[in-house]
């Protein structure tokens, strides 16, 4: 199957179901006669900018990291003022704190800016840690943050 349909499929699938790991996106494709690795699947999510996210249910689940009408320095802006509650400088590193499982988006809206001040971004449950090529860089960078965060989710 070409990756175009089988990609297609996969968006079909995390839009209609709670799928919140590979394991459980390999097995749907299966039930639907798709047949993919997990070294393929996992090459899917990545250029696909699936990320996972909490629904109205509380379930956490796969969803597609979309653009909306924002552009992409807005949805970070936004992303900062949301969900941010912490950050802190330490030589060319920035450990952001955020809000339970936002991590993950925040992230995604920083590789996908491709920012001088960014080299590379590590992301975990309510924590990203990113790494910038200088100190000065790395201070910039927190205070783009400093501008945009919310002072009422800062803790």
């Amino acid at each position: 199957m070409k990756k175009e349909m089988r990609q297609g499929k996969i968006e079909q699938l995390i839009n209609q179901q709670v799928i919140s790991n590979q394991e459980e996106l390999m097995q749907a494709l299966q039930a639907i006669g798709i047949s993919a690795t997990q070294a393929t699947i996992s090459r899917d999510i990545r250029e696909m900018q699936i990320v996972k996210q909490q629904d109205g249910n509380g379930n956490l689940r796969y969803v597609i990291f979309k653009a909306n009408n924002q552009s992409e320095q807005d949805k970070l802006y936004k992303a900062i003022s949301d969900a941010v509650t912490a950050i802190t400088t330490i030589e060319f590193m920035n450990v952001i704190h955020t809000t339970p499982r936002n991590a993950n988006v925040l992230a995604a809206i920083l590789d996908d800016l491709a920012l001088p001040e960014v080299a590379g971004t590590l992301a975990g449950f309510d924590t990203v840690v990113v790494i910038s090529p200088s100190r000065e860089l790395a201070i910039k960078l927190y205070e783009l943050f400093m501008e945009h965060v919310d002072p009422d989710n800062l803790l």
